[in-house]
């Protein structure tokens, strides 16, 4: 079940790259190019399919594996079929926020409010996307559906060592970041602020995240500490592009923003939590390995080409960082599934990089 689930959410991310070769012009792909359907390929279908089995297993109930299976269908359907696709969406997003709930029946904590939070965006997301709402109009619903789950996470994990003051202003620019959304939606302004609230996020994450301590350790400790704190530049710099550019939906600063937090943010913060939370998705050790740095490199170095085409209006350029950004992300699907395939080495050096990687991540 796990594994068919992870191929849906695989055959949506090879429909978005493969909408993506599209929209950069680089060759013609096999689907027409389509903005809208790459974003919610990308978003809902890749990344949402990755967090709500994640969030499905930690339940343990078989029925919220429906909510992953909703959304990796609907991803693959959104060029054949787009009213069943927007359906199945809305549907899986309404059942990862239901997932949540019965998460809290446990026991109802501050991070878990936060991702709950961005569930609730996710959802508002996939409703905007299914009534026909322009895409600008949505990237900041789906943002805060990215950045809210990430950090409630990152509150999770950290909780033991955090001033219980540290939580309570995570909750509040949480809290933000939705009002924030709905704002820029019903007003069509605001994006300024809205952009202040995602620096207040960055902010939080370069003061609190344990990543700036354990960034100068070794092996996958450091990795990990590595891709965190490049995600928190990257959502820095999507919440300074919004405030310098004004209104997103006529801003060029479109492109940069929204590939700053799916790509620069939140994808760092994937690679960084992959050999440490995967494994309980996959059902088997996914060993750190030094080929990981591969495409953390060209995430990065492709992202900052992107961005910097897009201040200068170099074209080729753009094209360039783009296409960088696409070999990446297959680069490091290839590199993680070889590592799960390979034999987990136990060497003394090895096994001691990682035996305290949940401690210190």
């Amino acid at each position: 079940m796990r594994w068919s689930l992870l191929f849906l959410g695989g055959a949506s991310l090879l429909l978005g790259l493969s909408l993506a070769l599209s929209l950069l012009g680089v060759w013609p792909s096999l689907p027409p190019a389509d903005s809208s359907a790459h974003a919610q390929a990308m978003t809902l279908g890749f990344l949402g399919t990755l967090i709500s089995l994640e969030r499905a297993i930690a339940l343990r109930e078989r029925w919220a594996m429906l909510s992953p299976a909703a959304l990796g269908i609907g991803g693959i359907l959104l060029l054949v079929l787009p009213p069943v696709a927007h359906v199945l969406h809305t549907l899986g997003m309404l059942l990862l926020v239901i997932v949540y709930a019965k998460l809290s029946n446990r026991g109802l904590t501050i991070a878990l409010s936060i991702q709950i939070l961005g569930s609730l965006a996710g959802m508002g997301a996939a409703i905007l996307w299914w009534a026909g709402v322009p895409t600008p109009a949505v990237i900041p619903w789906l943002t805060a559906f990215l950045v809210l789950t990430i950090v409630g996470e990152r509150v999770e994990l950290a909780a033991f060592a955090l001033p219980q003051h540290a939580e309570i202003v995570a909750w509040l620019l949480a809290l933000a970041l939705v009002l924030g959304a709905a704002i820029v939606l019903a007003a069509g302004r605001g994006d300024e602020v809205f952009g202040l609230i995602l620096l207040g996020h960055a902010a939080w994450l370069a003061r609190f995240d344990i990543a700036r301590t354990t960034v100068s350790g070794t092996g996958l400790v450091r990795y990990a500490a590595a891709n965190m704190l490049a995600a928190t530049a990257w959502l820095g710099a999507a919440g300074l592009a919004l405030v310098l550019g004004g209104r997103l939906s006529v801003s060029p600063v479109y492109d940069t923003v929204v590939h700053a937090v799916t790509i620069g943010f939140t994808l760092s913060m994937i690679m960084a939590h992959a050999p440490i939370i995967l494994p309980a998705v996959i059902g088997k050790p996914l060993p750190y390995r030094s080929a990981f740095w591969v495409p953390t490199v060209l995430v990065n170095g492709g992202l900052l080409v992107r961005v910097l085409a897009d201040i200068r209006g170099l074209d080729v350029m753009w094209q360039i960082g783009g296409t960088v950004l696409i070999v990446a992300q297959l680069i490091f699907v290839l590199v993680a599934a070889g590592s799960a395939r390979a034999r987990v080495n136990t060497t003394p050096g090895r096994q001691s990089a990682g035996t305290n990687t949940t401690e210190s991540q």
